[in-house]
């Protein structure tokens, strides 16, 4: 009796902690734009978005996020004119520019500054006035048991937990100026019987939302929660699915 007893309020507290949204909340701070600077040329001007910087020890952690930036841009700022990301990796490298590309980010992991020579180069060379330069500060994942049944063992519920914390810079490929920055520190968790983390991908698409929602609003201190639905609704941005000739093949009705 107290088995099957156990049995239905475990299966209770499965359907009541399944949901897939997640707790999150971000705090910016940014600066106020350069009086030089009228944000209403980025849909003038192009826009590139660089690789995205970190320290040695968390190396890896940032592949990707370049791309992740240009399609919030994408979808929250379609007005912003973004030169596509593997783009402005080929015309560096078509251009001979990757030695010089390589140490100017070597030299902003220390400095947090774009060298200007370089950086008017690499301007020059994919087109764009403007870039965002990306940084991945710190990230950290957390599982630990949230309650177990008494007497038994049995997991109830389980925290995850992801925390970050990004910076955003908008550089003048031109001048070498310095434009606008700003700096977010992310959590999010769920809570679940799963052991699937809190990924990366969806706090930093959470944390980069509330950056640009900064930049978009010209606030220089915000906090953001799932209250904010466009920056919630970025957790859920469709990636395209391509298929193969085999898949298509298999998919197609036999003959």
């Amino acid at each position: 009796m107290l088995g099957n007893t156990l049995l239905v309020f475990v299966l209770v507290s499965v359907t009541g902690c399944s949901s897939s949204i997640y707790g999150w909340q971000v705090r910016t701070n940014s600066t106020a734009f350069s009086p030089s600077f009228d944000p209403g040329s980025l849909g003038q001007e192009p826009v590139a978005v660089l690789g995205a910087l970190t320290m040695p020890g968390l190396r890896g952690n940032e592949v990707g996020l370049d791309f992740m930036l240009g399609e919030v841009l994408n979808r929250v700022a379609p007005h912003i004119r973004i030169v596509n990301q593997q783009q402005t990796i080929s015309q560096i490298n078509q251009q001979g520019l990757e030695p010089e590309y390589n140490q100017m980010r070597i030299d902003a992991e220390q400095s947090h500054i774009l060298d200007r020579n370089p950086l008017k180069k690499v301007g020059v060379a994919i087109g764009a006035r403007y870039v965002f330069q990306p940084r991945l500060a710190s990230f950290t994942q957390t599982m630990y048991d949230r309650w177990t049944f008494p007497g038994f063992g049995v997991l109830v519920s389980q925290t995850r937990q992801s925390n970050l914390r990004m910076s955003v810079q908008l550089w003048d490929t031109k001048t070498g100026e310095l434009l606008w920055a700003s700096m977010a520190e992310g959590t999010m968790q769920s809570e679940a019987l799963a052991k699937d983390p809190v990924y990366l991908e969806d706090a930093v698409r959470v944390t980069l939302g509330s950056i640009v929602a900064d930049f978009l609003n010209r606030k220089t201190a915000s906090t953001y929660t799932p209250l904010n639905k466009i920056v919630d609704e970025l957790i859920q941005i469709p990636m395209p699915e391509a298929k193969s000739d085999l898949q298509k093949r298999t998919d197609s009705p036999s003959q």
